[in-house]
């Protein structure tokens, strides 16, 4: 790394200069000083966290320019303290500092010497990331938790409570009595099950973990098999209508999770809209586009933009799940290549519309 005539700089790879990149591309904050804290360096991102551009930061002393503080209001700086410790200090760990009026940003540092080990420090590289996308992973995974617990209880306490009964007081039951507790048993544990498979899609979507194994999918077969799951469960045949316009192409996509993603959304227009359950498949420019609509209530204009973060679960008056659906079908079909959306139906409700490309085989 050096500094330049512009107090952004480069960072420097091999003779050639095959990896020479401009440290203002890099995503986080950036500020290098000497050994004294005199301030060399500054890129765009750090500017942008900071509020202090480089002219006013470039030549100064880093604690002037960029007071900042621990959560007990110590001086970072005099604290890191760059020139006194051991000889063999190279970094200072990530940690909350907070300048005046600014969010809080996560910090570290890095100690650059000569002779490499052991030497005296020369320049100090600084880091800067902002904290607030941290909060929200660590806001999401407290609510996660919280919810799953609250999820999990139900039904583990109806387990426990009919499986308790029954091994204390089996010979006082008649055998329909035992069949019933014994079918809610087996309902809670399917409950369950969907639950802790809701959260490994969750993991793997937020970790880009989904793979995707394709093969020829004959969407509007899928869809018939989803309505006929849900008419043997017990909804009535003729709350549902599916419409196919035009030739549509070859699919090649992941049928396990176009299963599971057309029965998220016929579950959550069963769920939360009212009226016949229309499911429209017609050809795009790159593909089928898929729209399922209900004729409910819809969804309000301002909370389009939450419909698919965890835990939504909608504004309607039946409620339920973990509000993780809605989520796991975007992750799912993004993974696909796709898109989806949600706008007001032709006739009143909402409309879940996704596309997704045609695809190729996974040996191609």
């Amino acid at each position: 790394m050096r500094g330049d005539d512009t107090p952004g700089g480069t960072l420097e790879g091999d003779a050639g200069g095959r990896a020479r990149i401009d440290v203002d591309d890099l995503p986080d904050g950036l500020v290098a000083t000497d050994a004294d804290g005199v301030i060399l360096m500054v890129n765009r991102a750090a500017e942008r966290l900071t509020g202090v551009t480089r002219q006013a930061a470039v030549g100064r002393f880093v604690g002037d320019v960029l007071p900042m503080r621990d959560q007990d209001g110590r001086d970072w700086w005099k604290w890191l303290d760059p020139q006194g410790g051991l000889s063999i200090r190279s970094r200072q760990p990530e940690r909350p500092l907070h300048l005046p009026g600014r969010q809080e940003m996560l910090v570290a540092a890095r100690f650059v010497r000569t002779p490499p080990r052991g030497g005296e420090v020369e320049r100090v590289v600084i880091t800067l990331r902002d904290a607030s996308a941290r909060a929200r992973i660590e806001r999401s995974r407290a609510d996660l938790v919280s919810t799953v617990a609250h999820e999990l209880r139900s039904p583990l306490t109806s387990v426990k409570g009919f499986t308790a009964t029954l091994l204390a007081k089996w010979e006082r039951f008649t055998d329909a009595q035992k069949r019933v507790m014994l079918e809610t048993v087996n309902a809670d544990a399917d409950r369950v099950t969907r639950l802790i498979t809701e959260l490994l899609d969750v993991s793997r979507i937020e970790s880009g973990r989904v793979e995707i194994h394709r093969q020829i999918v004959d969407v509007p077969a899928r869809v018939r098999r989803i309505v006929a799951g849900r008419v043997a469960a017990g909804e009535p045949e003729d709350r549902f209508r599916l419409e196919i316009l035009g030739e549509l192409p070859e699919m090649w996509l992941d049928q396990d999770k176009i299963d599971q993603i057309l029965a998220n959304l016929v579950e959550n227009a069963v769920r939360h809209g009212r009226g016949t359950v229309t499911i429209v498949v017609e050809p795009v420019e790159w593909g089928v586009a898929v729209s399922v609509r209900d004729q409910g209530e819809g969804v309000a204009p301002e909370l389009v933009g939450r419909v698919f973060r965890q835990f939504w679960r909608g504004n309607g008056r039946r409620r339920g799940g973990t509000g993780l659906g809605l989520f796991i079908v975007k992750g799912l079909i993004e993974a696909h290549g796709g898109t989806i959306s949600v706008q007001r139906a032709p006739g009143g409700g909402a409309e879940f519309r996704f596309t997704l490309p045609t695809g190729t085989p996974d040996f191609a």
